[in-house]
């Protein structure tokens, strides 16, 4: 089959500095990216990610949230266009979170890069690949250095087969968390699905099992709390609708068939930004501990324009439950809590009202209208809230309110250990719990409190080991490691004056 030839603008300023990596800045990239035409999309994600004081958060390669997006759909292929190192990153990365299935890689070189040959590789890719025997969609991402020099996704077929092709630029110097970067492709979709919907009739999903009014659910969540979730919609004449991200490309159609949008990660800004245009009203916050249930109930039931009596019958079924289970399970003790999946204020509310002296909440998401009820909330009962948090806070707040347990991430919980404060690490051991309604009141009470009790055997390790292993003492030495004071001192010495002829060139 012959194909037209599409002239390609090439930028060759994307390949200046280390030729095909990505270790030229991000500044410098981004500059190459707005040159070579991509200053709608970079502009768009400053309006939707918009960063801290401190540029973003540290945080994993942005692209794997769009990669796992992807990755966990069926009948969805997956292909990356970037550097090789960074493929390489992202597809280990994907793996060892349990991706079962292979990721596409469309190589390149500073020849390909430039003469638009790449491109060229990618559509012939794109072609061999759409099969509607196995694919319903095909994703292609592309990484920083081909959206530094503008290899074009977006002139790519929209459909080749009868399969769907989105095309998305994820740089890590455009999209600042891996967690936004799930919108990013989420919200494609979602653009997408609604055109099909607008253009005629679409095909039912096949799990569709409810004529009752849903509510889609935004956010990854654990597995049983979109099930309590419809428990406790169904109270109210409701059902749970599809989690978006969705699991295969029907259930968009059915998560924009709904009544009203639970923002319960409220930072899919342009997700939401397809349901407004679908008509659909967004309820922010989510069902966790009493008085989050109380007012997502009364938010979610006026949204659907639920009777009032049946609102007051579901929360007075529920919130006795949740009263109970929090004090069942009570936590004592200081906590400051981190993290970057985006349910960090969930998670904070649920440890204050199970009661622990929580004093910091720290999200590398972004600040949203939609996390406004639950920031006023734990500001209201003095705990600090940090958004687009750095890993200098999130330490600092351990160093300063010296928690009798830290959750954070793993640097942070690596920091929390050597002062022999017990640490949680947020990902794995407290988001992949249920949160929501009763299940979620008890679901965190026992892992913190058993590990709260571990604060004297890490006293003991710490005093066992002394500073093994600490500053110029880490590493594997032959020998006792010999203590060098005046090599510390000219070292000092070197560095202050360093500084001073900075400061003077500065003056002058």
């Amino acid at each position: 089959m012959t194909r037209p030839v599409i002239p390609i603008v090439a930028n060759p300023d994307a390949l200046k500095g280390d030729g095909v990596g990505c270790h030229s800045g991000k500044d410098q990239l981004a500059a190459a990216a707005r040159a070579a035409g991509k200053s709608d999309t970079l502009d768009q994600y400053a309006k939707d990610y918009p960063k801290g004081p401190h540029d973003q958060p540290q945080s994993m390669c942005p692209a794997f949230g769009s990669l796992r997006v992807g990755l966990r759909m069926k009948r969805t292929a997956t292909i990356l266009s970037g550097s090789a190192c960074c493929v390489y990153g992202l597809t280990f990365t994907s793996h060892f979170y349990g991706a079962r299935r292979s990721v596409g890689y469309v190589p390149f070189d500073s020849e390909s890069l430039v003469t638009g040959k790449l491109f060229e590789d990618i559509r012939d890719a794109v072609h061999a690949e759409a099969d509607p025997a196995r694919y319903d969609a095909i994703v292609i991402i592309n990484l920083c250095v081909p959206t530094a020099s503008g290899v074009p996704l977006q002139i790519l077929p929209k459909e080749i087969n009868g399969v769907r092709v989105i095309g998305i630029d994820v740089p890590g110097f455009g999209v600042p968390t891996h967690a936004e970067a799930k919108d990013v492709l989420a919200a494609a979709m979602l653009r997408y699905a609604r055109n099909e919907i607008g253009a005629g009739p679409v095909a039912a999903p096949a799990n569709r099992i409810t004529d009752k009014p849903t509510v889609t659910l935004l956010g990854e969540m654990f597995p049983a709390d979109p099930m309590i979730i419809g428990m406790m919609l169904n109270l109210m004449d409701l059902a749970a609708g599809p989690v978006v991200p969705t699991r295969e490309w029907r259930e968009l159609y059915t998560a924009l068939d709904c009544a009203a949008v639970a923002a319960i990660h409220p930072f899919y800004t342009a997700s939401l930004r397809e349901f407004d245009a679908a008509g659909r009203v967004a309820v922010g916050s989510a069902p966790v501990g009493h008085d989050g249930t109380e007012a997502w109930l009364q938010a979610i039931g006026n949204a659907c324009n639920v009777e009032q009596a049946k609102i007051d019958a579901a929360k007075n079924k529920m919130l006795p439950a949740i009263k109970g289970a929090l004090s069942a399970m009570p936590i004592k003790g200081r906590i400051t809590l981190s993290g970057y999946e985006g349910s960090e204020l969930l998670v904070a509310r649920l440890l204050v009202e199970s009661g622990a002296d929580l004093r910091y909440v720290g999200t590398a998401c972004p600040k949203t209208p939609y996390s406004d009820l639950d920031r006023e909330w734990l500001e209201s009962r003095g705990v600090h809230v940090q958004y687009r948090a750095s890993l200098e806070q999130d330490i600092a707040a351990v160093n300063e309110f010296k928690p009798d347990i830290a959750i954070g991430t793993t640097p942070v919980v690596q920091a929390a250990k050597e002062l022999s404060i017990p640490s949680l690490y947020f990902t794995n051991l407290i988001s992949a719990r249920p949160l929501m309604g009763p299940a979620g009141a008890g679901s965190l009470a026992t892992v913190i409190n058993a590990a709260i009790t571990n604060k004297p055997r890490m006293e003991s390790m710490k005093a066992f080991f002394g500073d093994t292993g600490e500053g110029d003492r880490a590493g594997v030495w032959e020998g006792v490691p010999v203590d060098r004071p005046e090599f510390r001192a000219e070292t000092r010495r070197r560095i202050e004056k360093a500084a001073k002829k900075r400061k003077a060139e500065e003056m002058i």
